[in-house]
């Protein structure tokens, strides 16, 4: 029975390929239809090319040694330890969301960039307003939404100081459409970051590309010594203040010893004494501000992390977008299904159809 049924199937299925196959006209028509269609859509569509950069950053171990390697080791696993949490507020993990930030990519806005046929710069908020190609069939969506914002729009205008809490229409659609041409992939076992931009032109994706690993570096790197550089200020403080109460008491000191140099009043004798312990005092201090500062100085050196650039960002030649070939043959497949659909069930629905209606 089983071998029955499927050999009474595969004679359908042969017999509607043979209808749809016997009115090749028909069929002939419907490919040319959607190749042309298909032509359209392709030379229409902008291409896109896509400039990728790979760095790993070093891991801080906050001190815990071998346990933050083992906690490293848990994660792959997908167990959390609870001492690894203390290492870093900002891990690998949520450098895409750094990355993806609305004050991360609003300071994208002034970069400057140049396009491949233009060595002129620009900044990247203006090439994606008059280089960035849009396609045809978008365009009357474009004018009528441009058309809506001048008749109802009240908020802040694009063009003028930028206002994170506030964003423009304008202004917000663009942080949308970088934040979609951004893509950021940390490795969970190696942490290695794969950051790749995409562009319609290849010279802005990989200075793009660039800019975004320095920034993130310059993130992270800030993060990691913002309190190191907070001690620094505090102890660069302190170390002014006591060699600047040093001079002071040795002046005082060589001052009064000058005036005083043969004297044998007793008291004067006392006096001295005790302006000199002062500056002996004061210069205690000094020495001690002095290898606090150096102290914080070699802090921030060891909080500033290190990042090894696996492969830096250059100019795509080809284009990361679907090939126009590609997208052609998707057409023309569509046109012979919709061939074959209305051979074997659109026409005779729209017999039927008419015969109800006269």
């Amino acid at each position: 029975m089983m071998e029955e049924k499927k050999k009474i199937r595969e004679i359908d299925v042969m017999a509607l390929v043979g209808k749809v196959w016997k009115e090749k006209k028909l069929l002939a028509g419907f490919i040319g239809v959607f190749a042309v269609l298909g032509v359209i859509v392709a030379l229409s569509t902008p291409r896109e090319y896509t400039a990728e950069t790979i760095l790993a950053p070093e891991m801080s171990s906050g001190g815990l040694g071998l346990s933050g390697n083992l906690a490293d080791m848990a994660s792959s696993f997908g167990v959390e330890l609870g001492g690894k949490a203390s290492m870093d507020a900002i891990y690998p993990k949520i450098y895409p969301d750094v990355l993806g930030s609305t004050d991360f990519i609003l300071s994208l806005f002034d970069v400057p960039v140049r396009v491949k046929n233009d060595s002129t710069p620009r900044k990247y908020h203006d090439h994606l307003l008059v280089d960035a190609k849009s396609p045809f069939w978008r365009l009357p969506q474009l004018w009528l939404t441009l058309l809506i914002r001048q008749l109802t729009d009240d908020g802040p205008k694009a063009g003028g100081k930028i206002n994170p809490f506030m964003l423009s229409r304008d202004d917000e659609e663009l942080v949308k459409a970088i934040r979609g041409s951004i893509n950021c992939m940390v490795d969970k076992k190696t942490s290695v970051i794969s950051i790749s931009v995409s562009d319609q032109d290849p010279v802005t994706c990989a200075i793009m590309a660039d800019t975004l690993q320095m920034r993130l570096q310059k993130y992270i790197t800030e993060y990691r010594t913002h309190k190191a550089r907070l001690d620094l200020q505090y102890y660069e403080k302190l170390y002014h203040q006591s060699r600047d109460a040093y001079h002071k008491a040795q002046q005082t000191y060589a001052s009064f010893a000058d005036a005083n140099t043969d004297v044998v009043l007793q008291s004067l004798r006392a006096k001295q004494d005790e302006l000199e312990n002062e500056m002996q005092l004061k210069y205690n201090i000094y020495t001690q501000q002095m290898a606090r500062m150096q102290t914080a100085k070699a802090k921030v050196q060891e909080s500033t992390p290190a990042f090894t650039i696996i492969q830096k960002p250059t100019v795509p030649n080809r284009p990361s977008s679907t090939p126009r070939s590609l997208t052609v043959l998707v057409w023309i497949v569509i046109g012979v299904i919709c061939d074959a659909l209305w051979i074997l069930w659109g026409r005779q629905w729209w017999y039927n159809r008419k015969k109800k209606q006269n």
